[in-house]
């Protein structure tokens, strides 16, 4: 199977962005899920010279959809929190992650994910040598087992975790264990919470990250 992630970009092109924001989809999505937020973001929000990245998952057995294929970056063995996951496609979706963002050219780059690729988000950008200038979680989680602990660390990383308090898919409480992980780790995340929002996005969420967004880069 081809290493290289297909994308979807949209604002500035790659050796003219100031800003790259890599923007991961959820399970069973694929990039164009998240292309009006970017464009919103692009036209209403941030500088002309944003660029936003929206890779699409390759396709793979998904343990909890009855061994389905749909777009995943990863096996979703249960879901218990932590998820129990197939590490291996984990890392195999890290490794493609890696290359789409060593690909970029902008002087500043953010990883951002929707649920699972929140978990994305988290699990690449704690991990790279190079620091993102930030790691935007919605919906999300982190990714930890016992042989996979929150990497401590190493410089410091703003890192904002959006959650809606009626999440059924991914309950409120994982948002919270990713803080207190996170802060244990030495991170300083900070926790927007978004009272009745259930698995998705809203005016206000959208507006509080186009702000934590510009926070990061200023």
């Amino acid at each position: 199977m081809d290493a290289a992630l297909p994308i979807l970009e949209i604002g500035a092109a790659r050796d003219d962005a100031e800003v790259s924001v890599v923007l991961m989809h959820g399970l069973g999505a694929d990039g164009h899920d998240f292309a009006d937020v970017a464009q919103a973001m692009r036209q209403a929000a941030l500088p002309q010279r944003w660029r936003f990245v929206l890779p699409h998952a390759p396709q793979q057995p998904v343990t909890i959809n009855m061994g389905m294929h749909m777009p995943a970056w990863y096996d979703i063995i249960d879901l218990s929190h932590p998820r129990a996951v197939n590490w291996e496609t984990v890392e195999e979706s890290r490794t493609r992650i890696d290359m789409l963002v060593d690909a970029e050219r902008a002087p500043k780059l953010i990883l951002a994910g929707f649920s699972q690729g929140a978990a994305m988000a988290l699990h690449v950008g704690l991990r790279r040598a190079t620091a993102p200038a930030g790691i935007l979680s919605m919906s999300g989680y982190l990714l930890e087992a016992d042989a996979w602990p929150c990497p401590m660390r190493k410089t410091d990383i703003p890192i904002g975790v959006f959650h809606g308090t009626a999440d059924p898919v991914v309950p409120f409480s994982a948002a919270e264990r990713t803080v207190e992980s996170l802060t244990a780790a030495g991170y300083s995340p900070t926790l927007h919470a978004y009272q009745g929002l259930e698995h998705s996005l809203c005016d206000d969420e959208i507006r509080d990250v186009f702000e934590w967004l510009r926070s990061v880069v200023e």
